[in-house]
């Protein structure tokens, strides 16, 4: 797995060193007792950063928490998976968005730091959405190969032999095909392209990475910059998360025969055939997506994306804080809020109650 260089933390994460936010505790054992009752409020400020992806949502959970407990402030800087990660590590926030799960080294230097395990817990499933501007082209059907190979470079044109064969009714024009990608280090862009190594056939052949491998096409920052760019033009194609692609023509999916939408229903039942990372503790519930799935109504270009905080914190007032989020997060009516701001789909079943259950375990040391 390829993953990017540290870089340094952003100012803010330098502010909440400052305030004495560290984000890990001291200690493995926690039994002080220190955890706020069920019911009970909770106060003080909580820093969080990471993935652009949970931006909506964590708007939602951000109204919704702080209205129930009035002396609570929620901070998350969208700076991105890769950044989120890397301020967890350092100490510099309380908890992490990321839209890739932490690999073995993450997870080693995480719980150095933290003085625990880790708790990494799915809070966000959503489609991730081949978007696209193509002046008279309302529906689009794509296979996996020619969605690498269009990534890739390798189809560069609309009128594409490859692209009619998928479409054959579709006046598709003798267009140059622009490919907007992400410029900065993406878990969106880890998701698309472990899909696009996966399922493709060998029409991708840059790896599952987080910094986009191929020169060429366009590059822009963040979920936004990737939508602005596309819709900006004619002729191009992308990708971002289901719920912030707007107006845009969004392709359907090859899977088995047929070709399915980018629904939050569709991307729900990946998790049913998801695998646990092996080698990790109960309480970091990180999944391996099958992407090559031949299931009928799943879509697999989907983004599992978590939040990392420590197990333990070394001031109760912190661990009672990070603990009452997360809960309200996973919880159903959390899960309820991102659904209806942010289009995505709610964790149910035996996997919502694996993943409150390790929440549960959240304590001062």
């Amino acid at each position: 797995m390829n993953r990017t260089k540290l870089r340094i933390a952003a100012p803010a994460a330098l502010l909440t060193l400052a305030l004495g936010l560290s984000a890990c505790g001291a200690a493995n054992e926690s039994d002080s007792g220190s955890e706020a009752a069920a019911g009970d409020s909770v106060s003080g400020t909580l820093n969080g950063a990471g993935a652009t992806s949970q931006e909506a949502a964590i708007a939602a959970w951000k109204k919704q928490f702080q209205t129930t407990n009035a002396d609570a402030t929620i901070n998350y800087d969208p700076v991105g998976s890769g950044g989120g990660r890397e301020q967890f590590i350092a100490g510099g926030v309380a908890f992490a968005g990321s839209d890739a799960y932490l690999d073995d080294d993450e997870v080693a230097a995480a719980k150095k730091k933290c003085g625990s395990e880790i708790v990494e817990v799915p809070v966000y499933v959503s489609p991730i959405a081949v978007i696209y501007k193509l002046d008279g082209v309302d529906e689009l059907n794509l296979s996996p190969k020619t969605i690498g190979q269009i990534f890739e470079g390798k189809v560069t044109t609309w009128d594409d032999a490859a692209i009619k064969a998928d479409n054959p009714d579709a006046k598709l024009p003798d267009l140059d095909i622009t490919a907007v990608h992400r410029s900065d280090d993406s878990g969106t862009t880890k998701n698309f392209t472990n899909y696009l190594e996966d399922a493709s056939e060998g029409g991708w052949t840059g790896g599952t990475v987080e910094t986009w491998p191929v020169k060429g096409g366009e590059a822009a920052e963040g979920t936004s910059g990737v939508v602005a760019a596309v819709s900006g033009g004619n002729g191009t194609i992308g990708y971002a998360d289901e719920s912030q692609a707007g107006d845009l023509g969004k392709a359907k999916v090859k899977v088995g025969e047929d070709f399915i939408e980018p629904t939050p229903e569709a991307a729900a039942k990946t998790l049913d055939t998801a695998t646990p990372v092996e080698g990790r503790a109960k309480t970091d519930v990180a999944v391996d997506i099958d992407r090559k799935t031949q299931e009928p109504g799943v879509y697999p270009i989907v983004l599992v994306s978590y939040q990392v905080a420590c197990q333990t914190y070394p001031d109760a007032k912190q661990a009672d804080l990070v603990k009452a989020w997360l809960t309200y997060v996973v919880s159903s009516e959390g899960q309820k809020a991102a659904a209806d701001s942010a289009g995505s789909a709610p964790l149910s079943g035996d996997f919502a109650s694996k993943v409150q259950t390790a929440v549960e375990t959240i304590a001062a040391a």
